[in-house]
């Protein structure tokens, strides 16, 4: 028992030691890093090939290592719509980040540090694939593509890259970069009530004050265009009797007299009117449910 627990004391000082050797090697990058751009020298430069390598094999280390956490973090979310292999990659990045952004100088266990980020970003690679509004599958993968190459990108080069780089890295070109960072907006939604920017201090702009809004006349235009489209089927007669009735206001009695006809000839047409407009009326139904499922 005793023996095992010497045996880990020393891996844990051995991996502690190549976190402390990592970011010595980073700090030393950075500053060679500089002295080049200053003033460009070529030891200087074989140097930084030097310590690029070594900071690689140290970090490839560290992640071999901790691997294990990967694994065991994405064993959790597995049957829930996402394939386990999936799942490990985004945990194995989300490791990276960890590694990379860790302070051994602060004395807490790494595996207490990396679980909360390896866990956030298999909670946002969930989030992402749950797309509000459906975009083609090309452009699904090219997205899970585009932010692999942002965060292997950004540990290369240690800064955000730009669209031209992640256009270059994956031998796409900057108009499919743009696209998916474009179509990457539907992953969920906005709030309408959502403030936007304003020159105008003394008022917020939302999302809900750009949007238009239906026209209040809209459904009476089409009512009146239905009307219109009825009324061009109907004879002469019927034609005057609806716009009596119906647009002039006048009675069964008053129609009849204008027209010369009795009171139960109106009534009669009358009924026949709004049989020909429910017939109509029932066809357009008919056409928007025929259009609305698709069958020809």
């Amino acid at each position: 028992m005793s023996m095992n627990k010497d045996n880990s004391d020393i891996k844990t000082k051995q991996i502690s030691d190549l976190f402390i050797e990592f970011t010595d090697l980073r700090e030393t990058q950075a500053n060679i890093q500089a002295q080049i751009k200053m003033n460009y020298d070529e030891d200087l430069e074989k140097e930084l090939k030097r310590l690029k390598n070594r900071i690689k094999l140290v970090r490839d280390r560290l992640i071999e290592h901790h691997l294990y956490i990967a694994e065991i973090l994405s064993k959790k979310y597995v049957n829930k719509g996402i394939e386990f292999d999936d799942l490990y990659q985004v945990a194995s990045l989300g490791l990276i980040f960890a590694i990379d952004r860790f302070d051994v100088s602060k004395g807490y266990e790494f595996s207490s540090y990396a679980t909360p980020t390896i866990v956030g970003e298999i909670k946002r690679y969930f989030r992402d694939k749950s797309w509000v509004i459906k975009v083609p599958r090309r452009i699904q993968e090219l997205s899970k593509k585009v932010n692999m190459a942002r965060v292997e990108l950004s540990q290369e080069l240690q800064k955000n890259p730009s669209i031209d780089e992640i256009a270059e890295y994956l031998e796409i070109s900057t108009e499919e970069v743009i696209e998916v960072m474009d179509a990457s907006q539907v992953y969920s939604p906005q709030s309408l009530d959502r403030s936007l920017d304003s020159q105008n201090d003394d008022k917020d702009v939302s999302f809900g004050d750009l949007l238009g809004f239906e026209d209040k006349n809209y459904e009476s235009i089409e009512t009146m265009d239905f009307i219109k489209n009825t009324m061009d089927k109907l004879k002469d007669i019927e034609k005057k009797i609806l716009v009596y009735r119906y647009f002039d206001k006048m009675t069964q009695i008053a129609i009849a007299t204008e027209l010369g006809v009795s009171q139960m000839t109106v009534s009669r047409i009358e009924k026949k009117i709004i049989k020909k407009f429910r017939q109509e009326l029932d066809i357009m139904n008919k056409d928007l449910t025929r259009d609305s499922s698709g069958i020809n």
